[in-house]
Order: structure tokens, then sequence, then C-alpha cells
């Protein structure tokens, strides 16, 4: 089996277990490190704000890993590596634009251009973007019209706190 398929074969095999943990598999990748294979596995909350706590992250680590031993998709040792999407996650599912609400995003759009604010609302159709400059009120994005977008770092914003150092 090629790399693809392994990959594809490790999706299927790993879709329900981490289902079954009440998180999404978000991407299955496996690379070389030496002799050994290291499988990557991402995981994320099925919708709106919030992180993964690390009881959930252990736990899906622990169910994830005995299915790879019981499947023996590939001969040899392996690195498993369990995690969730970083801030450079590309937002390119709804599901994605409702779990970053609240969070600074820069998307890049058809009509507009690149645009930057504060993800307000995410729904169905499409986010609302409060500006960071000053004035101007909520500003309506379809998904139709996004062409990319990302979570910005925020340092001055909600993602980050000056006051606790």
């Amino acid at each position: 089996m090629g790399a693809d398929g392994i990959v594809r074969h490790l999706s299927s095999l790993l879709a329900p277990v981490v289902a079954a943990e009440q998180l999404v598999l978000e991407g299955v990748a496996v690379r070389a490190s030496g002799k050994r294979r290291v499988v990557v596995v991402t995981v994320d909350l099925p919708d709106g704000p919030g992180g993964v706590g690390s009881d959930q992250l252990a736990g899906v680590s622990r169910a994830v890993s005995a299915a790879l031993d019981a499947d023996d998709a590939f001969p040899g040792p392996y690195v498993l590596e369990v995690s969730t999407p970083g801030v450079g996650r590309p937002l390119t599912e709804p599901r994605h634009f409702r779990r970053a609400a609240g969070r600074l995003v820069r998307l890049q759009t058809r009509s507009l251009g690149a645009v930057q604010g504060r993800l307000v609302e995410a729904d169905d159709d499409g986010v609302g973007l409060e500006p960071v400059t000053a004035g101007g009120g909520t500003r309506r994005v379809a998904y139709s019209d996004v062409v990319s977008g990302v979570v910005e770092v925020d340092l001055a914003g909600a993602d980050f706190d000056a006051r606790e150092g």
C-alpha cells in the first residue's frame, strides 16, 4: 500500500475511534523519522468555541493507539502524535469558522480582497466580522466569497491578557 493508501486507510480506521471520544478527525499524516514512522493524528471539537481538554486528548490518544496496534497497518515501530489544529490551520469549513468565534481572523475574499476582523458570528452561510479599526459595524462575508481564511495571533486582544505576563 502506498503512502496515500495508508493515509486513506488510517483515516477511515480512526474516524469512528475519534468520534467515539466526541471529537472530529481533522487529518492523518505519516512521515518517516529514521527507521520509524511518525503517525500524526489531528483532532478537534465537533463545533463551537473552546478547546480540547488534556484529559480528552489523553483519552483519544489511548484509543487511537489501541486501534493502530490492532490494525497493524504497517510493520515496524511507529511514533504516535495526537494533537489539535494550531492557530495556523486554514479555515475551510463552516465548523472551522464557528470554532474560531471571538478570534481575530484574516480572510482573503473575491470581492473585498484581504479583510481582517474579530469573528463575531458564523452560521451555515457566512461570517460576521467586526473590523479591527475603529468605526463601522459588523461586516457580513459569505463563505462563497472567501478564498482563504486563517486565525491571526492576537497578542493585544481576546487571546492574550498582558496583565498575566
